[in-house]
């Protein structure tokens, strides 16, 4: 099954102003929900500009992966230095 059938994001932004143009000292919340139960598997709280750029590429992996490499490529990625 691919990614965007089993997980959904949900984003909460701290502004409602471009990352490009937001406060410095804002932050944006992005959460990976699984579908099936509702429960939150990945979390991440960043600043403007970076959640803006891992936004981007977790909606590129949603839609080319399929749910179990999804789930494998990003449940370390806070271990990783972007």
């Amino acid at each position: 099954m691919k990614a965007n059938r089993a997980y959904q994001l949900i984003i909460s932004r701290g502004g409602r102003e471009p990352a490009f143009l937001s406060d410095p000292g804002r932050t944006d919340r992005i959460e990976v929900v699984s579908v099936d139960d509702g429960e939150v598997i990945l979390y991440w709280n960043l600043a403007a500009k970076p959640a803006a750029k891992l936004l981007k590429m977790l909606r590129a992996d949603l839609v080319s992966l399929q749910a179990d490499e999804f789930f494998d490529k990003w449940l370390d990625a806070d271990a990783e230095d972007p």
